[in-house]
């Protein structure tokens, strides 16, 4: 007897699912060992240095569509981010449409005419890579479906379309286990088959950095980023209060498991090229993920030249994998280091206050004895500084960074 396709599709899933690890589609059992303390447990491989790429979100917001991700992704390319590092191309919320017969999510037709396989495809092509988004409630922050109950079908169904990348965000989740939901879509995409980096957008609510390292690639540290210096706004914050929520969680962060405080406002507008330079180092020298969130087909030269500086994404790429840290404090002003592959420190002169400020950092604050002599460059200049034996100090402009390298 023929099979009807609703009927079909629905021993497919059943199918999938009995030869899944428990999913959230049951009940969770509480006497079950928490995920991130069982031993069999294994990360993915991905992310070995901080991932970079570019999402809708930031600039777009809502305002998604076929036609934007891929004049994105030639942009991408002609303006040289794809070969300065920029390899993910990533949809945010608002693409689904609604799910089928099935259960299985489908783009909104309207929006994607040609459908995610296809703008996959494309992205592909141009040598870079292809994410996606959704949420671990029942919708997402944008109303459409979430995942929740359907996390291997939405898991499946990104690996037929040739997703790379997915962020999975926390809106609509009730009284849901962070721990359980994040874990239930890691094996998802595990079981998938196809290597699906994993962006946890959980807003540092559950303190995933405790738990999460052989679940999430990254994992949100605060609410979301917005265009702004300082302060609280709805519920976004500006630069410099997610920079100290970041700042005390270095010790989490390593090789395939980052800490993320937020993506990329640089060249939005809402700060200043300076302060722009000051969001772009603070970053790198943190070791967070490069998400660019701007316009890239009609960046300023100024954008492009912050975006692509090779040797401040350098520091972020770094093979050692640890996150730099504020090494010292006084008032506005503040030094950050970050240990590099092959010896050597990159170093960021911080200057928070609204006049220009001299910051010195001494070689105590690295653990270098007092007498080594290091050679210094200004990243930023692309300027070899000579040997510095003991200390180095700079005139940092208002908002500015002076980031250097320091090589012994």
């Amino acid at each position: 007897m023929r099979c009807s396709p609703l009927l079909a599709g629905l021993a497919a899933a059943a199918l999938l699912a009995s030869s899944l690890p428990a999913t959230a589609q049951d009940a969770p059992d509480p006497n079950r060992m928490p995920a991130s303390q069982d031993p069999a447990r294994t990360v993915n491989g991905l992310a070995r240095t901080p991932q970079m790429g570019w999402n809708s979100w930031n600039r777009f917001a809502c305002n998604v569509s076929e036609k934007l991700i891929r004049d994105t992704a030639d942009a991408l390319v002609a303006s040289g981010m794809r070969d300065a590092g920029y390899s993910y191309v990533v949809i945010d919320d608002c693409w689904q449409g609604a799910r089928d017969a099935d259960g299985f999510i489908q783009a909104d037709a309207t929006r994607f005419p040609s459908g995610i396989k296809a703008l996959a495809d494309y992205v592909h092509a141009k040598g870079l890579k292809f994410g996606i988004y959704s949420d671990a409630g029942a919708k997402t922050c944008g109303g459409r479906p979430g995942s929740q109950g359907h996390e291997y079908q939405d898991a499946l169904q990104y690996a037929r379309w040739g997703v790379d990348y997915l962020k999975y965000d926390w809106c609509s989740t009730g009284t849901r286990n962070a721990e359980e939901a994040y874990a239930t879509m890691a094996d998802a995409l595990k079981a998938s088959g196809r290597p699906i980096l994993f962006s946890m957008c959980e807003w540092g609510n559950n303190q995933p950095w405790l738990w999460a390292q052989k679940i999430g690639n990254s994992w949100r540290t605060s609410g979301d980023i917005t265009d702004k210096w300082s302060g609280k706004h709805g519920y976004s914050w500006g630069l410099t209060n997610i920079v100290d929520m970041n700042a005390p969680l270095w010790p989490h962060a390593g090789p395939g498991h980052w800490n993320d405080p937020d993506m990329l406002e640089v060249g939005n507008g809402g700060m200043t090229d300076v302060e722009y330079r000051s969001h772009f180092s603070l970053w790198a020298i943190m070791a967070a993920p490069l998400i660019a969130g701007n316009d890239v087909a009609n960046m300023t030269p100024e954008t492009h030249a912050i975006l692509t500086n090779r040797e401040v994404i350098a520091v972020d790429q770094d093979a050692l994998g640890v996150q730099g840290r504020r090494v010292w404090k006084e008032g506005d002003r503040e030094v950050w280091s970050k240990p590099l592959a092959g010896g050597g420190r990159a170093l960021v002169l911080f200057n928070r206050g609204e006049a220009p400020a001299e910051i010195r950092a001494d070689w105590a604050m690295l653990d270098y004895p007092q007498g080594l002599n290091l050679a210094a460059r200004d990243l930023w200049t692309h300027r070899d500084l000579g040997k510095h034996r003991g200390s180095i100090a700079a005139t940092v402009a208002p908002h500015g960074v002076v980031m250097l390298r320091l090589k012994p």
